[in-house]
């Protein structure tokens, strides 16, 4: 009998070895610590098996883990002739999307769709940044995964998270709730529940929620930071700038040991936090900024990491290093790179040099665009914010409280409220922006 992981694929190597994968495998469907040394271990039980070291590479690309990348994909390649189609098929789709092509990875999907390592690979979600710039493209290859899932607690918190895109709040809130009955700790899942409860306004009945699963069903899920960011949001919308910063101290400083999650989760807090009418002493992204290294926040690998690039060097008043990020852009093999992040650190960098009318015409081009940027509506509301902002530096005051009245319309914010008060007292003296 061939060993087989969770979903009953078979797995070309020794018992151990397959043991030692699948516990990986469901670590990281759980979005739980200790997937990566489970999937080191298969290895080491097994040298020669292939989807192990394509797994550790996928972890280290995606995930910022500590691994040697090339080689694990060397090895990757190198051991996949002696295993099924299936595996042959997983590891090309690894070896292509880490080039950058994830077509064999979609394809490969179509024909093994209970293959969850990379289906969680293909949906930009907490875990992974997907692999389709539309949305829409994501969705319909979940929509059909569907028959091959039936009711598996797993699948069902990633089609929660799909539901929420879709603005399908109350379906995603049903699904995520039935996943996390059969298994508590679904990090995907309780993903899905957050960004329900913060698209429908729902701030306070979603923090109490969260401090609770973060402490309890939820304390060894790896991506905390994460959450800890979901929980600001809510402090943040609800004006309560004392628990953000109480947050931040306890959770979600740069010293906390969070690796590249610290330019996506904190400094895209600190900067929304700065922005916020009446915040001061706002921490300072500086430490952010070195954490992720000049080659991060000037050659991001991806367009998504390439937005939250692009803001932590606009509040750290970097003009060189907005024009550096625009320069590279522009000449990038990816189109996503050339038409949407070059352009956003142009406008960017109009902002810091004081062209705030420019710069808020420049984020109104891109608001259909940067869908493109992956992640989801709640992080790339971002730059929504920086358009605002601008708009308040500009004098735009009128077009300013349309935006706002707009956000206002979607969801309760007692921020937004503030923040729309604000505009009737602000010129374009005022200091609705970060310095």
């Amino acid at each position: 009998m061939p060993c087989r992981d969770p979903y009953g694929y078979a797995l070309t190597t020794s018992p151990a070895a397959a043991a030692a994968y699948s516990r990986g495998l469901m670590d990281v469907l759980r979005l739980r610590s200790g997937a990566l040394p489970a999937l080191a271990s298969s290895v080491a039980h097994d040298p020669t098996f292939a989807l192990g070291h394509a797994a550790l590479a996928l972890l280290g690309v995606e995930l910022c883990a500590e691994v040697d990348v090339q080689a694990r994909l060397r090895d990757a390649s190198l051991h996949a002739g002696r295993a099924t189609e299936r595996e042959r098929s997983h590891v090309h789709a690894v070896l292509r999307h880490v080039a950058g092509d994830s077509q064999p990875l979609v394809a490969h999907l179509a024909t093994y769709p209970l293959d969850a390592l990379l289906l969680s690979t293909a949906v930009p979600t907490i875990a992974f940044a997907g692999v389709t710039e539309v949305p829409e493209e994501a969705w319909s290859i979940v929509e059909r995964a569907i028959p091959a899932y039936g009711d598996d607690w797993w699948f069902t918190g990633l089609l929660a998270f799909v539901r929420q895109e879709q603005g399908r709040f109350d379906e995603a809130m049903s699904l995520s709730c039935a996943s996390l009955t059969v298994e508590p700790g679904a990090g995907h899942s309780a993903h899905a529940r957050a960004h329900a409860h913060y698209e429908t306004g729902d701030h306070v009945a979603g923090l109490a929620w969260m401090d609770s699963w973060v402490s309890g069903e939820g304390a060894s899920i790896d991506s905390l930071s994460h959450f800890a960011w979901h929980a600001a949001l809510h402090e943040l919308s609800l004006g309560d700038l004392d628990a953000v910063r109480r947050r931040y101290d306890s959770q979600l400083r740069p010293g906390h040991g969070l690796g590249c999650r610290a330019l996506v989760d904190t400094g895209s807090l600190l900067f929304r936090w700065a922005l916020t009418p009446d915040a001061s002493d706002v921490p300072g992204l500086e430490q952010v900024a070195a954490l992720a290294g000049r080659d991060v926040l000037e050659r991001p690998a991806t367009p998504f990491l390439a937005m939250h690039s692009a803001v932590t060097l606009l509040a750290l008043d970097d003009r060189p290093g907005l024009d550096s990020l625009a320069r590279w852009a522009d000449g990038h093999q990816h189109p996503t790179q050339r038409e949407v992040v070059a352009p956003l650190a142009r406008a960017l960098g109009q902002l810091a040099v004081g062209r705030y009318s420019e710069a808020a015409d420049a984020l109104a081009a891109l608001a259909g665009p940067s869908r493109r940027l992956g992640g989801s509506d709640a992080q790339r509301e971002i730059l929504e914010e920086t358009r605002i902002a601008a708009l308040v530096r500009a004098d735009r005051l009128d077009e300013a409280r349309e935006v706002l009245d707009a956000r206002l319309d979607r969801r309760h914010s007692p921020r937004d409220r503030r923040w729309l008060r604000e505009t009737d007292r602000v010129s374009g003296d005022g200091d609705l922006l970060l310095r």
